[in-house]
């Protein structure tokens, strides 16, 4: 077994030294290890949330690999009872594994959690919003446990009020109050966006919630703790074909398409934006959820793209795509294989496993799908068939391939139409991550200079 990393190390101490612990270490850097290596094998319980795609991809591997000594079960919806309370044949595990949506039936089935002392949340983002019936089922599941751990490498991606909720999961409003709506006050103003109020980031907020989150929180960045490979970003344009140009300025000003085969409805802003982005990836879906096929031309460019390269991901957000593409790699006799909402837990980590074996020269990907937990070092590019505007699922998606394990240098391709919300988009993310970097230096900062203290 190869030794933690000096990093992981530290981590792992600073864990077992604090009942309540935020990890926010870039994605990458190898979390889960030092989590797992902070466990006693003391007979106490630990209870994992984590994405469903993860929990035995990720979770499982990483303790048949790092911590062999604890025994542990994965609970989906069909066995979770007998994962918790053990069955006649096999005691119950050292360490239960389900995914995040599972805290409302562990809320109605509380006594499940006795014995359990250690709450640890994988991807804490998944409960920001706190009047999600998930939020709150783990806020009440988390009063069982006595030791908290969340973590999450992109913990405020779309704004800082994000890191609420979590928090509270973490540390019962210690920090950062008890009230969201003061919260908001003290760290974002509200502005009137043209259609409803908006409410944005103070400019001193990621130094408030840092100095509130310091002692609590351990962070390292990827590059200072792991000579990493140098990585390039790039954006190449296509241009749309005149005729579906000019759809596409219908549809921003009138708010309905006419494709010939079908009438497209844009009935707000949100929606507009939306079918706009459907437009120039190729199709846009009607009131049924039925694409009308529009144009290709960017695929083409996609699989140009993937053709000059060993191995790469490329991320899709719609159907369409992932259909065009595939059909394009078989033409072309690529070996290639999707992962989205569909892919069947083995199926997927199948999938992770012939692309680490370089059996494989493209993924496609849901972002959302394959964005947490998953390696594939062996790919050295991601390509971006279509923007996202989830700011969280971009950089997660980007380090499946720039982490821990990677030897290569490593490439980010954004594809996006000219004079387009493409471009926008991608602006956008610029801005927000920018944004979400600012809290990270200043918790990195933080955590260095308790370290030279201690």
């Amino acid at each position: 077994m190869q030794d933690a990393f000096e990093h992981q190390k530290v981590t792992t101490d600073f864990i077992i030294d604090n009942p309540r612990v935020l990890v926010t270490s870039d994605p990458g850097t190898g979390k889960t290890r030092s989590v797992l290596d902070a466990i006693p094998n003391d007979g106490q319980r630990t209870l994992v949330l984590a994405p469903l795609s993860i929990l035995e991809a990720s979770w499982g591997d990483d303790i048949d690999k790092f911590r062999p000594d604890l025994t542990y079960t994965v609970a989906y919806a069909k066995n979770r009872e007998a994962a918790f309370l053990g069955t006649d044949d096999a005691e119950p595990s050292d360490i239960v594994i389900t995914n995040h949506d599972a805290v409302k039936w562990i809320k109605k089935n509380y006594h499940v959690l006795a014995g359990f002392d250690r709450l640890v949340i994988d991807e804490f983002t998944a409960f920001k919003n706190k009047d999600s019936q998930r939020s709150k089922a783990c806020l009440k599941v988390a009063e069982a446990f006595t030791q908290r751990i969340a973590m999450s490498g992109t913990p405020n991606s779309n704004t800082i009020l994000d890191i609420w909720h979590p928090t509270l999961i973490v540390d019962d409003g210690e920090r950062l109050g008890h009230r969201f709506y003061s919260f908001r006050a003290s760290v974002c103003t509200s502005k009137f966006n043209g259609f409803a109020n908006e409410w944005c980031d103070k400019p001193d907020a990621q130094e408030i919630v840092a100095a509130a989150l310091h002692d609590i929180n351990i962070r390292y960045e990827l590059e200072s703790c792991i000579d990493m490979p140098e990585q390039t970003v790039s954006t190449m344009y296509v241009q749309l074909p005149n005729r579906i140009y000019q759809q596409y300025l219908q549809l921003s000003e009138d708010n309905v398409l006419y494709t010939g085969a079908a009438t497209i409805n844009a009935v707000h802003a949100g929606a507009k934006v939306k079918k706009l982005l459907q437009l120039c990836t190729g199709a846009v879906y009607d009131e049924y959820g039925n694409a009308e096929g529009i144009h290709t031309e960017r695929y083409d460019l996609v699989m140009q793209l993937v053709q000059e390269r060993p191995h790469s991901l490329v991320a899709f957000n719609w159907k369409h795509e992932q259909r065009h593409m595939a059909a394009l790699a078989d033409k072309l006799k690529l070996k290639h294989a999707t992962i989205d909402g569909s892919t069947p837990v083995k199926k997927r980590k199948e999938i992770v496993d012939r692309m680490q074996a370089g059996q494989l020269q493209v993924v496609f990907c849901h972002p959302q799908s394959a964005g947490h937990g998953l390696t594939m070092t062996k790919a050295t590019s991601v390509i971006w068939a279509s923007p996202t505007y989830n700011a969280e699922h971009y950089q997660q998606f980007n380090r499946r391939i720039y982490r821990a394990g990677q030897t290569q240098k490593t490439e980010i391709i954004r594809i996006a139409a000219r004079n387009t919300w493409e471009t926008d988009v991608y602006d956008k993310l610029t801005g927000k991550i920018a944004k979400m970097e600012d809290l990270l230096s200043i918790l990195n900062n933080l955590h260095t200079n308790r370290k030279k203290a201690s």
